[in-house]
């Protein structure tokens, strides 16, 4: 999202950052950044006076729930602007796949035609563009959904690293210790460090008994603290005032993720501090294309537990291993996740959406249905909470 702003303000765009959630203690402080930040309610008629007094060019929605919360409002009081999902990763992926996680069984289609696909799919069709994280789900929208190819628009996780941070990067034999991050109010993180302490964790602790894996991460629940075990060697932190240091200075980063989608911002920012990593072929999902990985890639199987434990082992001990794996991720950064060469094609293409939006409906009736129907639906049903809300404040006679 903070890619989003700054790629708009390059452009001479004004930024107005809309939230109804109220501000965390780790919340980023818009203002420095020059925009213009503002709260609003769910279910109230007062973002539709904002919305109209703003007209903006482009409304770009934080996953579907704010798509479903907003965009009529957006379509009655400003119909002209480019109307953008920011889909972050698919959730009726990331859900689909933990159900079957929890039901230890594969993926079946059925999985994928959930009621949350529904939501999200339908999303997806109703606005102008969708910025999608990974290629894999690319394929996915287009092949199983049926959705346009000019619907959406893939925009990786973004960076500016250059190969002389390389240079800088810590040897192997400063860095000691294993490290996990993640926010623990993420499902697929809080699995993962569950998993990782029970099944995988004694293992590699068993072959490298002075290794620690440190475990930090916001937000973490008493549950979370319990896990740790200064036997083990298993250190819940919790949040790390700068995530980028310890990460530098680990050895390895661990993501045992086994469920999830989109792409993984631990995985990038670990390559970014030049530490290898050991995660799955999920976590990898959508980040390496046909490149080698910078670290080791583990495939599920039915010894899973012990292929994971000894590709941390075997990173972990050899520290020519290490420098390869090292130099694999400063490869990816370069070629897979510049942001020079991903930002000036989306800059292209709502600048071209702007210049033509109804051209650009009118090719898509099925887009114009949802948004008519389904649009209409939750607009009627937001103005009920709305009129609901506005009786119950009413003082008792």
């Amino acid at each position: 999202m903070l890619s989003l702003v700054s790629t708009l303000q390059s452009n001479g765009g004004e930024i107005h950052f809309v939230s109804a959630a109220a501000k965390g203690e780790h919340s980023v402080d818009l203002s420095e950044l020059g925009v213009t930040a503002r709260a609003v309610a769910l279910n109230c008629d007062s973002f539709d006076s904002y919305v109209a007094e703003l007209q903006p060019d482009v409304v770009v929605f934080d996953r579907f729930l704010m798509e479903e919360q907003f965009a009529w409002r957006v379509d009655r009081s400003c119909p002209a602007a480019v109307r953008i999902l920011d889909s972050e990763d698919l959730h009726c992926l990331r859900d689909a796949r933990h159900k079957a996680l929890k039901q230890k069984r594969l993926l079946n289609q059925q999985d994928l035609s959930s009621e949350l696909a529904l939501r999200e799919i339908a999303s997806i069709w109703r606005c102008d563009l969708t910025l999608v994280i990974s290629e894999f789900e690319m394929a996915l929208l287009q092949d199983t959904y049926g959705v346009p190819a000019d619907l959406l628009h893939y925009l990786p996780l973004l960076t500016d690293f250059t190969a002389d941070q390389a240079t800088q990067w810590l040897p192997y034999a400063e860095r000691q210790h294993c490290v996990v991050v993640g926010n623990f109010r993420h499902a697929p993180n809080w699995d993962a460090v569950q998993y990782l302490r029970s099944e995988l964790w004694p293992l590699i602790r068993r072959q490298l008994p002075t290794a620690e894996c440190h475990v930090y991460g916001a937000y973490p629940p008493p549950k979370a603290l319990q896990l740790q075990s200064e036997k083990l060697g298993f250190l819940i932190k919790g949040w790390a005032d700068d995530a980028d240091a310890v990460v530098r200075n680990a050895r390895l980063c661990l993501a045992p993720l086994r469920f999830g989608a989109g792409q993984k911002g631990k995985l990038l920012a670990a390559m970014e501090c030049g530490t290898p990593s050991v995660t799955t072929m999920i976590g990898a999902e959508g980040m390496r294309g046909d490149m080698p990985w910078g670290g080791s890639v583990v495939a599920d199987s039915e010894q899973f537990s012990v292929d994971y434990s000894d590709a941390v082992v075997r990173l972990y001990q050899n520290s020519e291993r290490w420098a390869v794996a090292q130099q694999c991720g400063r490869d990816l950064l370069l070629q897979r996740f510049q942001a020079s060469h991903f930002l000036p094609g989306f800059t292209r293409c709502v600048d071209s959406l702007r210049q033509d939006i109804n051209g650009h409906r009118g090719k898509h009736f099925n887009s114009l249905m949802l948004r008519h129907h389904t649009i209409k639906s939750n607009q009627y049903m937001s103005q009920w909470i709305a009129a609901k809300n506005r009786d119950q404040r009413k003082p008792l006679d």
